[in-house]
């Protein structure tokens, strides 16, 4: 794997964990996790790829994931969230701590601590609606927007089936429940690429290095405290990629969908095999896909 360094930036009171991996003078690309997920979802050999291909990797803990700072307080209850974001993503009697504004701006203080003046950006479910927070209210650090398996906010598209929405609640007493149960996630969110075995390995990782599931709640109510992007994607100017599979049931097709078309001139990819994960399979067409992209973008 490429040579790693760490670090923490701050954006006010929040520290950001942060890993680089390359050469720094190759373009920069950072990576931005989805819900509850922390940057070792990125895993090394992903890395190690879009190093060779000539990129500087940067990964990154969200605020309340990981090594970044923790929200002080008490959450609202993640079960009376869910049924908002399965319905009409209403925030009505929920008192946000922060919204995706404040997660892209966390992303921007992690560039400023690196000297990077301008990144492509590559994120993924929530991770994407961060992205696309960055392409409108800050465009002039970016060089690409990827936005993959997400959607635009709006309460009509993106919806989850409510099976999979469900799943999102971590439930168990002790790792060996946690663990199992985030497997039964994995497998009901997954397409027809899943794999146990692998899925059990980032879970426990995932587990032993930071279990923290008040953070997936704080953060599932900063995706509905930011409501709709509708309005701001037809203005997005930076070169823009979609990526979505036909599996997914945690934000369904329509919401790619409705994300490509609200932002001009974004190509939409469409992995038939992928759910709402990033299977070791599709890597190489995901790099493949982010190299297009870039290509447009020089």
């Amino acid at each position: 794997m490429a040579q790693e360094k760490a670090g923490m930036a701050r954006n006010g009171q929040n520290e950001l964990h942060y890993v680089v991996s390359g050469d720094s003078t190759d373009p920069a690309v950072l990576f931005i996790n989805g819900l509850g997920s922390q940057l070792i979802n990125f895993l090394p050999d992903w890395v190690t790829k879009f190093c060779d291909a000539g990129f500087y990797v940067i990964r990154m803990d969200n605020r309340d994931v990981g090594m970044s700072s923790k929200t002080s307080g008490d959450p609202p209850n993640m079960e009376a969230l869910i049924d908002s974001w399965s319905k009409d993503r209403s925030v009505k009697g929920f008192n946000a701590a922060y919204d995706l504004s404040d997660m892209a701006a966390d992303c921007v203080t992690v560039l400023d601590a690196l000297d990077v003046e301008r990144a492509h950006v590559w994120g993924m479910s929530m991770g994407g609606m961060i992205a696309q927070t960055l392409a409108i209210d800050h465009a002039d650090r970016l060089r690409s927007m990827t936005t993959v398996m997400s959607t635009t906010g709006e309460p009509g598209v993106g919806r989850s089936t409510p099976e999979s929405a469900a799943q999102l609640v971590s439930v168990g007493n002790d790792r060996e429940d946690v663990v199992n149960s985030a497997i039964a996630g994995r497998r009901l969110h997954s397409g027809s690429l899943y794999e146990e075995s692998w899925a059990r390995s980032l879970e426990e990782a995932a587990y032993d290095r930071c279990y923290h599931p008040q953070g997936k709640t704080w953060q599932l109510l900063a995706i509905l405290a930011s409501g709709s992007r509708a309005e701001q994607l037809p203005m997005v100017t930076t070169p823009s990629m979609v990526v979505h599979g036909r599996l997914d049931p945690l934000v369904r097709l329509d919401g790619g969908e409705a994300t490509a078309a609200l932002i001009p001139d974004a190509e939409l990819v469409i992995h038939d095999q992928m759910g709402h994960d990033i299977p070791e399979p599709l890597w190489g067409h995901y790099l493949a896909d982010f190299q297009r992209l870039v290509e447009r973008a020089n």
